[in-house]
């Protein structure tokens, strides 16, 4: 299991590429690439923050919840955090487990968790200025299926 909380940006393909290889129990792995995403279309850009130290200890302590319940081999979640542009990799998370359904609801587990639970902090910035991002009664309700 590892948890990597940075600034900098990550290679998708070089992660996945080695995840839950090696381990003659894995049948299944599932991957998932967050994007920043403009729905307005005027996002200059977002800033993230988080607390060093607590961000890392939350998302381990969810991330080894959803190894414990689902069995799985491997768990791999990246977010990062500082000035990001549309279209920049946010994040990811990955799974591996004996089962397709195990690595697919552990990894919609972590990403539900990941959206509304873990202690980082949005503002976009755009042509009228800044705004923190609220969160969304539709995340919060995602979370009542675990």
């Amino acid at each position: 299991m590892r948890v990597r909380v940075q600034t900098g940006p990550f290679d998708y393909g070089a992660e996945c590429a080695g995840f839950g290889q090696g381990g003659r129990d894995v049948g299944a792995v599932v991957t998932f690439l967050g994007v920043v995403r403009d729905d307005s279309g005027k996002l200059a850009r977002m800033e993230i923050e988080h607390y060093p130290g607590m961000t890392e200890k939350a998302i381990a302590a969810i991330a080894k919840e959803a190894a414990d319940r689902w069995a799985l081999a491997d768990v791999l979640v990246i977010h990062r955090h500082g000035t990001l542009a549309p279209g920049d990799a946010i994040m990811m998370v990955a799974t591996a487990a004996r089962h397709r359904a195990a690595a697919f609801a552990a990894a919609d587990f972590l990403m539900d968790y990941l959206k509304s639970r873990a202690p980082f902090w949005k503002k976009e910035y755009g042509p009228d200025g800044a705004a923190w991002v609220a969160a969304k009664d539709a995340d919060e309700t995602a979370l009542t299926r675990w």
